[in-house]
């Protein structure tokens, strides 16, 4: 289970937040696009901005919502060969598929960095009518990717760990969730709404 792991309990409140900030920035671009459309449709008039201001909103909404994903063990796996080795072999897959993605979380995290200094350094503006400082939404974006690899490097160090301690552990922690996992992560909320009386 995912409480259980120390990795997931003490980075998932913070992955959690940061999703829910950019659920509710990927919310505000919603009201804008409708209120460009309707703007456009009934009064000749745009409010400029939106495309840009959506490609921001997507780019930061991906970076914090890698975090979650990784930790609520979400992310899209090829499960075919996973299912067909035992124990041992699936845990050195998962080990292997930890140390990947923090190799290439750390990479995005360097790259970003790199765009957001030289945006800094060169005072870049974005070539819209609007003139972005990109320093802006860099900077969230940024922030976004380095927390994703902050928390896919203590996933791999804990997987790493657990390698030499625990198979078992590692697989339940950071493998493919199984179908009684899933149906368990579905059917819960449903049991407390029914308990709350909702």
């Amino acid at each position: 289970m995912t409480q259980a792991n120390p990795v997931a309990r003490a980075l998932l409140p913070a992955a959690r937040a940061l999703s829910l900030i950019a659920g509710y920035l990927l919310l505000g671009l919603a009201l804008l696009v409708t209120a460009e459309i309707l703007l456009r449709r009934f009064m000749n008039f745009s409010l400029q901005g939106g495309d840009e201001f959506g490609g921001y909103v997507l780019a930061i909404l991906a970076a914090f919502g890698f975090s979650y994903a990784l930790l609520e063990r979400s992310h899209t796996r090829v499960e075919i060969l996973l299912e067909r080795v035992g124990t041992g072999a699936r845990s050195i897959l998962n080990l292997i598929s930890a140390w990947c993605v923090t190799v290439m979380a750390c990479f995005m995290a360097w790259r970003a960095y790199a765009a957001l200094s030289e945006s800094i350094e060169y005072r870049a503006l974005s070539g819209t009518p609007l003139m972005t400082p990109l320093w802006q939404p860099q900077t969230l974006w940024f922030a976004g990717l380095l927390f994703f690899a902050v928390t896919s490097a203590a996933v791999a160090l804990h997987a790493s760990w657990l390698m030499a301690r625990d198979r078992s552990g590692l697989n339940r922690f950071y493998g493919v969730k199984t179908l009684d996992e899933i149906i368990e992560e579905e059917t819960v909320p449903t049991l407390e709404m029914k308990v709350q009386g909702r």
